[in-house]
């Protein structure tokens, strides 16, 4: 009887064992499970952290870049001045531009431009564009943008701000016979450009009938006179290029033979400082 008890009290204290381990091992499997489960947690919040981080960043780079395109398509008529925008893309950008052809140098300079992968932007003559079609259409065919500089290329004060507007117009019409409808610009640059308190009322007239013109902020000095030295252009350059956004000056006509010498030059000292090349809107 005795021996009989004995044996179940040792069966009872063996199930309570028994019941204790198991007890303690689903203690520490869970307490394993919630740390590996926390661990894991931890892990994909990091990761989706990091996922919101780099679409927030991303989506800050896009809002920036429709910024700066919204500042640069958006051009009003009036006073265009690329230059006094803010940019907010960090860039620094060089505007080629070449008033007064085409011209025999026309070739010369999109074939240096092409080389160099650049687009600039060609003020035409209306006159000029309608006896050299071709060079008109090999311009738009590389991918540069066309502007008007008038039909005549004169700006007579004594006959008043219309008569301008009409040889603007008659300029826009010669381009447009070369290109075709497609060209519907009202870019325009100013024969000399727009300064002055004398041309307020000009400024005026052109802005009413739609147009946006565009000066300058930097030059080679190639207007001076013809055949300007190249060290001179180029001294010019560097003298005159001190913003982030530069709108450079040069001409596109037969006299200008140093212009295109100097251009290779032009191009190489704006890529030293930085600068990549666009084209007006």
């Amino acid at each position: 009887m005795k021996d009989h008890e004995e044996v179940t009290k040792k069966s009872k204290i063996i199930r309570r064992n028994r019941i204790i381990a198991g007890v303690c091992a689903v203690a520490v499997l869970g307490t394993a499970f919630f740390a590996v489960n926390k661990i894991a947690n931890k892990r994909k919040s990091a990761i989706v952290n990091a996922a919101n981080a780099a679409n927030e960043k991303k989506e800050s780079e896009n809002k920036t870049k429709n910024q700066v395109s919204k500042e640069e398509k958006s051009v009003p008529a009036g006073a265009y001045k690329p230059w006094s925008a803010k940019r907010t893309d960090g860039k620094k950008v060089a505007y080629l531009t070449f008033d007064d052809g085409p011209s025999p140098n026309t070739t010369k300079i999109l074939e240096i431009l092409n080389k160099n992968n650049i687009k600039a932007t060609f003020f035409l003559i209306g006159q000029n564009a309608e006896r050299n079609p071709e060079l008109v259409k090999k311009e738009i065919a590389a991918g540069n943008v066309v502007g008007n500089h008038t039909y005549s290329h004169q700006l007579n004060y004594k006959e008043g701000p219309q008569k301008f507007v009409e040889d603007l117009d008659r300029g826009n019409a010669a381009i447009k016979s070369v290109i075709g409808d497609k060209y519907d610009s009202k870019l325009i640059r100013f024969p000399g450009g727009s300064f002055g308190n004398r041309l307020a009322p000009f400024r005026d007239a052109v802005t009413k009938a739609g147009y946006h013109y565009v000066d300058w902020n930097d030059e080679t000095g190639d207007a001076e006179h013809s055949n300007v030295p190249v060290e001179a252009l180029l001294s010019n350059l560097k003298k005159y290029t001190n913003s982030d956004t530069v709108v450079i000056l040069m001409h596109d006509a037969g006299a200008k033979v140093t212009s295109v010498q100097a251009l290779p030059q032009v191009i190489d000292y704006l890529k030293s400082k930085g600068y990549t090349f666009d084209t007006l809107k």
